[in-house]
């Protein structure tokens, strides 16, 4: 398979006809405007913040098909197995959780949610392989493009959970003014990304050690509500805000966190037995640090309950987040 070919393969698979198309596909996933195995082993910035995603759990009817998806496409290990549920990861750290809940409702995409779970790639070079192994084994893709701080691949898992596989420009690279980084949604350069690898060879067997979740993007049903949590309780910085969506992180990382209101606004309160997004973690880098973020949960009068290595704490529409010691 030639660059050329495994171009138009990925286009085929985002049911584009251009990169024009695949990008304006893209661009309603985040919300602007329309060889080798990888050298480093370790996290990327993105999970050296202070906070940073640590895991998430899905619940779901059908164990098998999501598992084979984590397993087969995004390449995740499975390192653990019970009769309610599997543990995926990479590298030894767990990455995805999942429930199963047979029988259950499927959430609505207009309920606050889950949006997408974001996958990153430790190079450049990682996610250049990753498209190889998609193209040669036909997976469905919803779009990909460059957002100026990284070039993103969209697609569903069976069963329509949204994933983002990406990859980060160095921080160097990102703009930056009065506090906003400067994202966006251009043609994602293909060709120059398969450059990096052989298109005629898939050696893509599992995730790289240093894959890790880089942010999750959620549905809310109202922006102010949503900031006063993740900002205002959860300790979140914000990075930039528009167009019915706000992004937030930890350690002037791009987002770790993405929030809107595209499908979801006026949302309330989630069903806890429909299907979607349990709950996710983050990761909170000192004990100090964790102590403070539990002093301000209790100040603003939000119940928390303990859980292994920390506490958990639901947003106003009932999306669980745990904040745990590494």
């Amino acid at each position: 398979m030639t660059i050329d070919m495994t171009r138009r393969t990925l286009l085929s698979l985002a049911g584009a006809s251009s990169l024009s198309v695949a990008a304006v596909a893209a661009a309603r996933a985040e919300g602007t405007a329309a060889g080798a195995a990888s050298s480093v082993a370790g996290p990327t910035f993105a999970n050296r913040t202070p906070m940073r995603i640590g895991m998430v759990t899905l619940k779901v009817r059908a164990i098998e098909p999501t598992t084979n998806f984590y397993r087969d496409v995004i390449g995740l290990t499975v390192m653990e197995r019970s009769t309610s549920g599997v543990r995926l990861g990479a590298g030894g750290v767990p990455l995805v959780n999942l429930e199963l809940r047979a029988g259950a409702a499927e959430e609505s995409p207009r309920a606050a949610g889950l949006y997408h779970t974001a996958f990153l790639m430790p190079t450049r070079k990682d996610l250049a392989r990753w498209l190889v192994h998609v193209a040669r084994n036909r997976v469905p893709l919803t779009g990909f493009a460059d957002h100026h701080v990284s070039e993103a691949v969209y697609l569903d898992d069976p069963e329509g959970n949204g994933v983002e596989v990406y990859s980060d420009r160095e921080p160097d690279l990102w703009r930056w003014n009065a506090g906003s980084v400067t994202m966006g949604t251009d043609h994602l350069d293909v060709d120059g990304l398969l450059q990096l690898t052989d298109p005629r060879v898939s050696n893509y067997a599992k995730a790289p050690e240093g894959l890790r979740i880089g942010h999750m993007h959620l549905r809310v049903g109202n922006l102010e509500q949503a900031d006063a949590f993740y900002r205002g309780i959860i300790g979140l910085d914000p990075t930039r805000r528009g167009n019915g969506a706000a992004f937030l992180s930890s350690g002037r990382y791009h987002h770790h966190l993405g929030l809107n209101v595209w499908q979801s606004e006026g949302a309330g309160k989630r069903d806890e037995a429909a299907t979607g997004l349990a709950w996710f973690s983050l990761n909170i880098e000192t004990p100090d640090l964790l102590a403070m973020q539990e002093e301000r949960l209790k100040k603003a009068g939000v119940q928390a309950s303990s859980v292994a290595e920390g506490f958990e704490a639901a947003d106003p529409w009932g999306t669980r987040v745990r904040l745990v010691k590494v």
